[in-house]
């Protein structure tokens, strides 16, 4: 199937049976997979215009849902730690979507910069299932409370967070997850269980959301955008078709994916994720420089 928007030329199969995998596999974790998706379009596929990012985006409204209504169905969504996410990622994903646009438009330099983002995703996987483990009964200890003012109960156990700083952060990760087109949300993640000590069950569904509402308003963007000036250059507009190929996938890996958190080991769900993202981050990076 060619799709004349991106260029690129593809079984019909191809686009949700990976987008299905990907989400299966790291929607335990509180992420969409749409970092894992776009060296796909842009190594195999070929896709390397700017308009990668919003089918990324595209990706992420279709398929995240399905494990957004896995958590909120069984109650693991922390509504407080899902707001104080989106009101940094939100202002964040437009800024980066200007800078994708106006700075990076040449897919070499598009491609280095993906991999230093995959890098540090890389990194902040590694180190959570490293933290993880070595958490007394396989549970990471909660943020001091001293320290937090939004406090929470899951499961019997007390946790708490500086919703501030979480917003700080969120920030500057909505502006990577703009640039990047991932929504921001899988940043977000690593750092929530990672720096805050939050459990996966409480950070998934947060993250998950968070994702979703900046990945909307990413789309709206890229389309505003795309009617602009900005548009008489590399095309910015999403494949929407390719888009919601890959999103059909996701939405159901998604769904199975947030169901089976729950029987899953989580400190290996997150190395394997670690090792799998750093992998390909250096190798961005190598090619870069070779």
């Amino acid at each position: 199937m060619h799709f004349p928007v991106s260029g690129v030329e593809c079984p019909i199969w191809l686009p949700p049976a990976v987008a299905f995998l990907v989400a299966l596999l790291t929607t335990p974790a509180g992420v969409s997979g749409a970092f894992l998706l776009l060296p796909f379009q842009v190594s195999v596929l070929g896709f390397v215009t700017p308009a990668v990012t919003p089918t990324n985006l595209i990706y992420n409204t279709v398929a995240v849902p399905g494990g957004i209504y896995r958590y909120i169905r069984e109650r693991r969504m922390v509504w407080p730690l899902a707001w104080a996410i989106i009101g940094g990622t939100l202002p964040g994903v437009f800024l980066g979507a200007l800078i994708r646009i106006r700075y990076l438009p040449n897919p070499r330099y598009a491609k280095v910069f993906i991999g230093f983002v995959l890098l540090y995703l890389g990194i902040r996987l590694l180190l959570e299932a490293i933290l993880w483990g070595r958490s007394r009964s396989g549970k990471a200890p909660a943020h001091p409370l001293s320290r937090a003012t939004v406090k929470f109960e899951s499961r019997g156990e007390h946790f708490a967070f500086d919703p501030i700083a979480l917003s700080a952060v969120a920030l500057f990760v909505g502006i990577i997850g703009g640039i990047y087109g991932i929504g921001g949300g899988a940043m977000i993640a690593p750092f929530a269980m990672t720096i805050l000590r939050l459990p996966a069950r409480t950070v998934a569904g947060a993250a998950l959301l968070g994702t979703l509402i900046t990945s909307v308003a990413g789309v709206v963007f890229f389309e505003i955008l795309g009617r602009t000036a900005l548009s008489a250059g590399p095309a910015v507009r999403p494949d929407w078709a390719l888009g919601l190929l890959f999103g059909a996938g996701g939405l159901f890996g998604s769904y199975f994916g947030a169901r089976v958190q729950k029987h899953l080991p989580e400190r290996w769900i997150r190395l394997g994720l670690g090792l799998l993202v750093t992998g390909l981050a250096l190798g961005y990076i190598i090619a870069f420089f070779a």
